[in-house]
């Protein structure tokens, strides 16, 4: 259970939480006074005659979080390379929002502090937690479909990067250049490393401290160190020789089991898979339940008496942070959101409406561990105004997620709000196929079934992806039932639907649709058409051949689907027949049956009159 537990986003959510309560109730203790006074014992390393001390609360923030960022930095090459970030399209929606989100709530904190002492605190409610954010969708659960958790994990990546490049850029009080000449060549030899193929871990963790400790002594933040090192290194989708090399090691244990060939298998199967996919395996639950919560300990810890509450209700800062994070961040995400999809500049994943959107723009106003960071940098001499800003933070953070939670409850009950943009609007819909099912449709199962389910799919579509496997239980369990697929690219929604669709279809003339349509639907995440063209040659098919014949088979498809009132994907037609119920297995299967039992009655012969 407790391993279960940890592998959650909320059980890491969980545990920041609990170290946020557990700061802010030692801070408010009768013992309050040793938070402050633990945290500013120094500490250090020693090399003979030289010394380098940091207080603990600096080792935290220095040291511990640029491992934060060195995951931050692994998550952006592993996207950029193989994830939602190497797509234009679907880059260029959350890459805005993030940039809304964060020049809005900078501009709002401005407009109360511009002048004054606080003024320099602008880059405390430009950032998201991923943590908090992920915590809350999953409180939120089904109202919060993948397509949403997919667009603002990519937002909150972007949004990570520029926050970064907010700290290194008007966050560094002065330069040291013998230190960052120092710095420049410790980097220029991990570089080395790197391009001569040389990976042994001892060299690149002791370059590594080197070029933190140089960084540091620099007057640059540290963390720049963490996501640059990230970025570095390598991140590769696995070949098929690496596979092919990795299962003939395991069947080589299965059938002489040794050590030696364990050993064996076990490192064919690591050299399958990235070093950075490693790394952020074995790294991230440290990152979730020892470091982020620790840093959240060290910095969280704000004194909340009456008068520092009186001081935060009239304080710009406070008031300045907590309009940041709540407004700035829900009204910047959202036009971010809405002008490149206005002017066709890219397209969101999924289904996704403005009902769930302004709910992920809402909880996006959560900002903790990044914003507490900036805190730190911003007024380091000013405990003051710090802890007016701490305050702004917290207020700003629980609001942004009640307001969150509202939306999503309120999109969710209101039901369609929260429907996709090309489900069935209030109208009356045919409730019947309109083209018969005939020789040109692709159909998996035998012609002599009493049940035909009609599909009109997208290859991109989430809920097509989920439906796939239910039918393939259903048939293999009902002989009787086949099944037909139409193709309904949602070309507004899914960019890489109708080049999935065309390639389908190319592998249709070689007789091997079917295996095409797995496929696709379990690599629905990387259908490039560098994707695309490597499926086809998976089975021996030329995959933009005749893509005209191609294109008019798609859009007759498309033609009898909205015909028939499809309006989005996945619709289902049983024997003719629209169904409109749920898309599980139990749900269909009581759907087939009762299809049967009528096909079964207009099939028998009624006596003469």
């Amino acid at each position: 259970m407790l391993r279960a537990f940890l592998r959650t986003e909320a059980g890491g959510t969980t545990v920041l939480l609990g170290a946020t309560v557990l700061a802010l109730v030692w801070a408010n203790s009768p013992w309050g006074d040793t938070y402050e006074a633990f945290w500013h014992i120094p500490t250090g390393i020693s090399f003979g005659d030289a010394l380098f001390s940091l207080d603990l609360r600096h080792w935290v923030n220095d040291g511990l979080m640029a491992v934060f960022f060195f995951l931050i930095g692994l998550e952006v090459s592993y996207e950029v390379r193989l994830g939602q970030l190497r797509d234009r399209r679907l880059l260029a929606v959350p890459a805005l929002a993030a940039l809304g989100g964060i020049l809005v709530p900078a501009g709002i904190y401005l407009l109360l502090n511009f002048g004054g002492p606080g003024e320099v605190g602008w880059g405390v409610p430009i950032a998201t937690d991923t943590a908090f954010v992920l915590g809350v969708l999953a409180v939120v659960g089904a109202r919060c479909p993948d397509p949403l958790r997919a667009f603002l994990m990519t937002l909150a990546i972007v949004d990570d990067v520029l926050a970064i490049l907010v700290i290194a850029i008007f966050y560094t009080d002065s330069l040291s250049v013998p230190a960052l000449l120092s710095a420049f060549a410790l980097l220029a030899a991990i570089l080395t490393l790197r391009k001569l193929k040389i990976w042994r871990a001892p060299a690149y963790i002791v370059l590594g401290f080197g070029l933190w400790v140089a960084t540091l002594e620099s007057g640059i933040h540290p963390t720049l160190v963490g996501i640059a090192l990230g970025v570095l290194v390598f991140v590769y989708a696995p070949t098929d020789q690496k596979l092919l090399l990795a299962g003939e090691a395991v069947q080589s244990f299965t059938s002489s089991p040794s050590a030696q060939a364990a050993r064996e298998a076990t490192l064919r199967v690591q050299r399958a898979v990235s070093v950075n996919e490693r790394l952020r395996l074995r790294l991230q639950p440290w990152s979730s339940y020892v470091i982020v919560p620790v840093f959240a300990l060290a910095n969280a810890g704000v004194l909340l008496d009456g008068e520092s509450l009186r001081a935060a209700l009239t304080s710009p800062v406070s008031i300045g942070v907590t309009l940041g994070l709540v407004v700035g961040k829900f009204v910047g995400i959202s036009l971010g959101t809405w002008v490149p999809l206005r002017f066709g500049w890219g397209s969101l994943p999924g289904n996704l409406v403005w009902g769930q959107l302004f709910g992920g723009a809402a909880v996006s106003g959560i900002g903790f561990t990044v914003s507490l960071f900036i805190v730190d940098l911003a007024f380091d001499d000013n405990p003051g105004i710090q802890s007016q800003a701490k305050i702004g933070i917290l207020a700003g953070s629980l609001l942004s997620a009640v307001l969150g939670w509202l939306i999503f409850k309120l999109a969710w009950d209101r039901g369609g709000v929260c429907a996709p943009p090309e489900a069935e609007p209030e109208e009356d819909l045919p409730e019947l196929l309109s083209v018969p099912v005939g020789s040109a449709d692709h159909v998996r199962g035998p012609a002599t079934a009493r049940v035909t389910i009609v599909e009109y799919g997208d290859f991109e579509c989430p809920y097509c992806g989920r439906l796939h496997p239910v039918l393939e239980e259903l048939r293999k369990k009902n002989p009787d039932v086949r099944v037909v697929f139409r193709n309904f690219p949602l070309r507004t929604l899914h960019p890489r639907a109708a080049p999935a669709a065309v390639v389908a279809e190319s592998a249709a003339d070689a007789g091997r649709f079917w295996e095409m349509h797995d496929i696709l639907y379990d690599n629905q995440r990387f259908l490039t058409d560098a994707d695309l063209a490597h499926y086809a040659a998976q089975l021996d098919v030329e995959p933009w051949t005749d893509v005209p014949r191609h294109t008019a088979r798609i859009a007759a498809d498309e033609s009898s689907g909205r015909e028939s009132g499809v309006r989005g994907t996945p619709t289902l037609f049983l024997n003719g027949v629209r169904y409109q119920g749920a898309l599980d297995l139990g749900s269909i299967g009581k759907a087939v049956d009762e299809a049967r039992r009528s096909a079964t009655v207009e099939q028998t012969p009624q006596p003469p009159e």
